[in-house]
């Protein structure tokens, strides 16, 4: 096996990628189909999306926040551009009116009461995802973990039938409990899953360094939102994620877990679609919430 480069230095982070004909980086040779499906997304004005991630219970079962996911999901639907669920919470809840996309997570195995969680396989079929009218998919990828190699390939399946069927695959950086967060192990993982062929890729915020990880991937990268936090510091987060380079957010525990949902939607949407300051969102967060 040859021996590994060094890892390089020269991200250029203040030079954005071309992408003529289209405004997602990485995706403007890309079919029809799959560009309009981006398009459901990443809203074409602002290039970025507010996802609301609510696919917890895939292997976490009934969380904190999503217990009944119509009492404290279907509502906030208006609000987000895009929802990522499970293929079974989108047929048993959420209603078949509703128009907004829908990215539907394909990969499961063990729950949280296994010590490894890495051991998934694919669990959806992209058939399925078509017939579901679904506008992507998403995959957890283990870089690092026991399972490496399977989740890499898991991933590379769904790819494979997504071209297809033109639908995008989402690849998710899985961070295991022993894994270090920093922005190097993020450049690996988003890195490796954009040149095995995903369409964007979900990963977590870092302070240091950030902007390298955005700059090195050739897709386009949503921030997921990970831990409940407080308020101003989840905005923060965000904003600093969008300026930094990511193409929006990801978000579940911090907008279902908080004490007004609602509001911390608008409040999220303000910070990645119109690129309001912290501080200002945060106003706007305690105004709404004071209007119950």
């Amino acid at each position: 096996m040859p021996e590994a480069d060094e890892e390089g230095k020269r991200y250029e982070v203040g030079q954005p990628q071309l992408a003529p004909g289209f405004y997602l980086k990485g995706s403007h040779q890309l079919d029809w189909g799959m560009k309009n499906r981006l398009a459901r997304v990443f809203d074409p004005a602002s290039g970025r999306t507010v996802m609301l991630a609510i696919d917890h219970g895939y292997f976490q079962g009934p969380t904190t926040g999503l217990e009944r996911i119509d009492l404290s999901i279907v509502p906030l639907l208006p609000a987000c551009d895009a929802l990522f669920c499970t293929r079974g919470i989108l047929r048993s809840v959420i209603p078949a009116q509703c128009t907004k996309p829908m990215v539907l997570r394909a990969s499961g195995g063990p729950s949280i009461l296994r010590e490894e969680l890495s051991d998934e396989q694919i669990a959806m079929d992209m058939e399925d995802a078509v017939r579901l009218n679904a506008a992507g998919v998403g995959i957890q990828v283990f870089i690092g973990g026991d399972f490496e190699t399977r989740s890499i390939h898991n991933m590379t399946k769904l790819v494979d039938a997504g071209l297809r069927y033109g639908m995008p695959v989402m690849g998710v950086t899985a961070v295991g409990k022993n894994m270090v967060r920093n922005a190097k192990y993020f450049r690996l993982a988003c890195r490796m899953i954009a040149e095995l062929g995903a369409q964007y890729v979900k990963t977590y915020y870092v302070e240091e360094g950030f902007e390298t990880v955005t700059a090195s991937c050739p897709v386009p990268i949503v921030m997921a939102g990970g831990k409940k936090l407080p308020e101003l510091d989840a905005l923060t987060m965000a904003y600093n994620a969008v300026q930094e380079g990511a193409a929006g957010v990801d978000m579940g525990r911090n907008i279902f877990q908080s004490e007004a949902p609602t509001a911390m939607i608008a409040a999220v949407h303000a910070v990645v679609h119109k690129n309001l300051k912290p501080a200002q969102a945060f106003e706007v967060f305690k105004s709404l919430k004071s209007k119950g």
